[in-house]
């Protein structure tokens, strides 16, 4: 027993860190990293949240931003991390999943040397066309996606809204290529969601060498994950639920040719050139056909 009164002293775990575009693969990913029991991962977090007010509180501006020092900003956004996940026991490796960590890489990294980011990304159009089904899907709902009636009227400005830099899918798609082209792009897993829903073992055993992790078994045929209360609050019923086994569904476009032509041209991590990130992807000529899994 040590001088505390403990048996052992409980360590934290590893943190690694899920990102990308929306309606690309986090919350499948996430689905089948948690069946390892050993990894806690799920849907969006609000730590990521946290982290930000926290330091908006540090900053230039703020009254208490004099007396903080550098360690001590360190120890407490450190802290939120290892508070927020200080109830799952057994847990080796947490997954925490947010948009807005590709464009926070420096601190990320600054506070967690060995971690890892894995950005889940998708042809830009096929995004649309998901968010846009969704939104059809609930006909009898003003999701708050969309702030007003000028933003919802017609999918030329549902899409447009969405693609804006501080939106659903224009702040994910810029915080991620700043991410890519970046200085910490190796610490920088892009997953193209066409081949995680086509070869998801093939897939996965990638994320555990690139993650350094051993091999776990996962059941690709039976996957559970939901959050209908969080998805009924935002008013887009069946943004986070994961069909039970993982399969392609091939499908024709619902967005307008000339729109789904604007936003197919978007995949900048189709070039590698300018990049160290690392990067599981599949043929251009396999961006055609649209898929969905959750």
């Amino acid at each position: 027993m040590d001088r505390f009164g403990t048996d052992m002293v409980k360590t934290s775990p590893t943190f690694h860190f899920i990102s990308g575009l929306p309606r690309s693969g986090s919350t499948l990913l996430a689905a089948l990293l948690r069946q390892n029991p050993r990894f806690q991962a799920g849907m969006t977090s609000p730590v990521g949240n946290l982290f930000s007010s926290m330091l908006n509180q540090f900053s230039a501006g703020s009254e208490f931003g004099p007396v903080i020092t550098q360690e001590q900003r360190k120890r407490l956004l450190a802290g939120v991390f290892n508070n927020y996940y200080a109830d799952q026991a057994g847990k080796d490796v947490v997954f925490d999943t947010n948009r807005q960590w590709c464009a926070m890489l420096p601190a990320l990294l600054d506070l967690f040397p060995q971690a890892k980011v894995i950005a889940c990304v998708r042809n830009v159009a096929w995004v649309m066309d998901s968010i846009e089904r969704l939104y059809r899907a609930n006909p009898y709902e003003n999701t708050k996606l969309f702030n007003d009636d000028v933003e919802r009227n017609t999918v030329y400005s549902r899409v447009d809204t969405l693609a804006q830099r501080n939106r659903l899918v224009g702040f994910a798609w810029a915080a991620l290529k700043d991410a890519y082209y970046g200085e910490h792009a190796k610490s920088l897993l892009l997953v193209e969601y066409d081949l995680l829903a086509a070869t998801p073992e093939r897939v996965l055993r990638l994320v555990y060498e690139f993650l350094d992790e051993p091999w776990y078994e996962h059941d690709f045929e039976h996957i559970e994950y939901d959050a209908p209360e969080f998805d009924q609050a935002l008013g887009l019923k069946g943004l986070h639920k994961v069909r039970p086994k993982v399969a392609v569904e091939a499908r024709r476009t619902i967005l307008p040719p000339d729109l789904f032509e604007q936003y197919a041209e978007l995949s900048f991590w189709k070039d590698s050139r300018s990049s160290e990130a690392n990067v599981i992807r599949t043929s251009r000529e396999a961006q055609d056909m649209g898929r969905d899994n959750g």
